[in-house]
């Protein structure tokens, strides 16, 4: 965990309530952390539905695939394709998730034939034209967040235990994000996302939960923008676990020869 201290705390003492509240945080995020450790690599088929905020709807498919992290102070590296519709198909994102370092994002677009960086300050940006930034698609490694105990709420027929985690990493489009994760799996079932004025921007609601081995997977993701009234779904239609991906398969060179 990064740790950093602002001058008023040399003077001021917090109250134990504060530090237990982020103590409380930290250890339901790593508890979700550990459960999802050891799935090794995945890879999933995925149809994105755009809604506008008149229910006008557009349809994508697309691949996801992901590589678990291996080495110290990385997080996971993962790939997204798209193949349909024609206009788009080829174009894919990959990402390398980092924890004490700026995550790494590259795009290739066939119409350019070339890959474009995404730099820091684009990452906050919309992905693809979708609600999703290109920061949500990143892995959220446990150590780029500070986090906070705040309650306890009933979601759907179970208890979710409610922490805010708070971006570390630099040109997050993110204040803070409020994490629904259930009590008796930690699956999440909700992010809440503010932005840099604290406003509520998006909520991310997951569903269709299914069981592969120790390891829970959302075949439902639903990204809603409360500003605008659009939303994009993820809805997962194929879905595997230990497929035998390596870091060949996650190179830039990877993003030009992935249709």
């Amino acid at each position: 965990m990064r740790c950093w201290v602002v001058i008023a705390c040399l003077f001021t003492a917090l109250p134990a309530w504060a530090d237990e509240a982020a103590d409380k945080g930290r250890a339901i995020a790593a508890e979700a952390d550990r459960r999802d450790t050891g799935f090794k690599d995945s890879e999933a088929a995925v149809v994105m539905i755009l809604k506008s905020a008149r229910g006008d709807e557009s349809r994508r498919a697309l691949r996801i695939k992901v590589l678990e992290a291996t080495a110290a102070g990385e997080g996971d590296k993962s790939l997204v394709i798209f193949d349909e519709p024609r206009d788009i198909a080829g174009a894919a994102l990959l990402s390398f998730s980092h924890v004490l370092e700026p995550d790494d994002q590259w795009l290739y677009l066939p119409e350019v034939g070339r890959v474009k960086r995404i730099s820091g300050a684009n990452r906050a940006g919309p992905f693809m034209g979708s609600e999703f930034a290109y920061e949500d698609i990143a892995a959220p490694a446990l150590e780029k967040y500070s986090y906070r105990f705040l309650r306890q709420e009933p979601c759907g027929k179970l208890t979710c235990n409610i922490i805010e985690r708070t971006p570390l990493y630099k040109d997050s489009g993110y204040a803070r994000q409020e994490v629904w994760l259930d009590s008796a799996e930690y699956r999440p079932w909700r992010v809440d996302f503010y932005d840099r004025r604290g406003a509520h921007l998006k909520r991310l609601t997951y569903g269709k939960f299914a069981r592969y081995g120790a390891f829970w997977r959302a075949h439902r993701l639903l990204m809603e923008n409360l500003r605008t009234g659009k939303s994009t779904l993820l809805a997962v239609t194929a879905y595997r676990l230990g497929v035998g991906l390596s870091e060949v398969d996650f190179s830039q060179a990877s993003l030009k020869r992935a249709q």
